[in-house]
């Protein structure tokens, strides 16, 4: 038992850190926040919640936590099990119904993915309370390897290098959306939620689709772990450590303006 609440002391106090040098990285918190943290009832929201209450109480900012559920709808939700278990820890809550289920299952073609649509309305919802409530960040629940997975996805299959970043404004710039966990491991939030048994409440819209995109990425980094140890931590470097020089997007580096200042210098590059 005594070796079990060591390991367990250890792996909470890992993702403590990740959180905390996530949030110092990215500037996540400010004095003053008062921050919307979306709860799905799955692993990821309850840990990001967790951590998020133990940095209010024990670290250097003040700011208020409002954790908010989106009640979708969907047959056979245990609607009471998010109200009994944030009234239990005690933080402030709000639970929005909204029948987006039925939306999602009537205007989504046969065999497609229920996910693109389910969560723009998820979000459209989410952001319009965020303003009812004064929000000033909204918190999701992302970890590291829905960052990767989500660069492989566009990567594959939309032409685009691009992830989920850890911090950013809605396209309205109305908000500010930040991922405290963009630096935990989904394997270790794992291991803390069955240690913390939480009240899990599956998702069975998204979560009944078989095939999807996503879980053929995930199973390819599976793969990819078992063969070669700590493949995902050195993919999740890279998302860091970019050289916009040695890519190919115009936008991103000036090439033209580059190469005028090399002749005007009569510098002779060489390049590797």
């Amino acid at each position: 038992m005594e070796n079990q609440d060591f390991e367990f002391e250890k792996l909470e106090r890992k993702l403590r850190k990740a959180v905390w040098n996530a949030i110092e990285d990215y500037k996540m918190i400010e004095d003053g926040d008062k921050i919307m943290v979306c709860l799905s009832g799955g692993k990821d929201s309850y840990t990001m919640l967790d951590i998020l209450m133990h940095i209010q109480q024990n670290g250097k900012y003040s700011f208020e936590i409002i954790a908010v559920n989106l009640d979708q709808k969907q047959p056979d939700f245990p609607e009471h099990i998010l109200p009994e278990y944030l009234s239990r820890v005690g933080v402030p809550f709000k639970i929005i119904e909204r029948d987006t289920y039925t939306i999602v299952k009537e205007k989504t073609p046969e065999g497609k993915t229920l996910c693109t649509l389910c969560s723009r309305l998820r979000r459209g919802t989410l952001y319009t309370a965020a303003k009812e409530l004064g929000a000033t960040k909204i918190a999701l629940g992302h970890h590291r390897e829905d960052i990767i997975e989500t660069f492989f996805l566009n990567l594959f299959f939309s032409g685009k290098m691009e992830a989920m970043p850890a911090k950013y404004k809605t396209d309205n710039q109305e908000h500010i959306v930040i991922r405290p966990l963009a630096f935990c491991k989904e394997k270790e939030i794992e291991k803390y939620s069955v240690a913390k048994a939480y009240p899990i409440i599956p998702c069975n819209l998204c979560g009944s689709q078989q095939n999807m995109q996503r879980q053929v990425i995930k199973k390819m980094l599976e793969n990819w772990e078992k063969e070669y140890t700590d493949r995902t931590e050195v993919i999740f470097n890279a998302l860091k450590n970019v050289s916009p020089s040695h890519l190919l997007d115009k936008d991103l580096y000036d090439f033209e303006g580059f190469m005028s200042l090399v002749k005007d210098k009569g510098v002779t590059e060489k390049c590797d």
